[in-house]
């Protein structure tokens, strides 16, 4: 299991057009999704699969993890 499913998840990210907009309060980025049009907030340490795949949902994207 991996320690933070963040670095993973950025980079299925942006192979799907999002992009970081700025940072957030705290250890939160947001992000921005062409497909849904919508900003999201991704964690930097991300320990929850479930966590991981709801952030994929909100940038319009399937599970993956």
């Amino acid at each position: 299991m991996p320690k933070s499913f963040t670095p993973a998840l950025k980079k299925l990210l942006i192979e799907a057009g999002c992009y970081f907009e700025r940072q957030g309060k705290g250890d939160h980025e947001i992000w921005f999704s062409p497909r849904t049009e919508r900003r999201f907030v991704v964690d930097q340490a991300i320990k929850s699969r479930h966590t991981a795949n709801a952030v994929l949902k909100q940038a319009g994207l399937p599970k993956a993890f």
